[in-house]
């Protein structure tokens, strides 16, 4: 006996990504990417400065990293908030590079040049990401 209820597919067959979302999906997934090439661009950062420079200059690479990932998520969330009943972004992620430099300022085992140099590690990751998609 067939029904309308044998003619529903169960929900684990169903392919999120193949539904029309508006592009989220894809955005969602770019975002990924980016914060992935951060990632290993940031650990392939702290480890050459550790190795030909000083652990304390490797330090305030990795938090500069860490501080642009923390930057490239609230971006990222910023955005996907966008249309609907918001029509501006969110200035949280203004706040990242503000208290690197602060905290750079303020703690003299963190030195304020290498940290926002790994800040903008994030930079090199949007680069590549843009090549590879081309």
């Amino acid at each position: 006996m067939t029904g309308p209820v044998d003619a529903v597919q169960p929900a684990a067959d169903v392919d999120p990504a193949a539904e029309p979302d508006n592009g989220m999906a894809e955005y969602y997934r770019l975002q990924r990417k980016l914060q992935q090439f951060t990632l290993v661009l940031s650990g392939m950062a702290v480890l050459v400065t550790a190795l030909l420079l000083s652990w304390s200059t490797a330090f305030a690479v990795l938090v500069g990293a860490t501080a642009a990932l923390l930057y490239l998520r609230l971006l990222g969330r910023s955005v996907s908030r966008l249309g609907g009943e918001r029509r501006g972004m969110g200035k949280a992620q203004l706040l990242v590079p503000i208290l690197l430099v602060l905290a750079a300022c303020r703690l003299p085992q963190l030195d304020l040049l290498p940290a926002f140099l790994g800040f903008l590690l994030y930079k090199p990751a949007v680069i590549l990401q843009a090549v590879l998609d081309a």
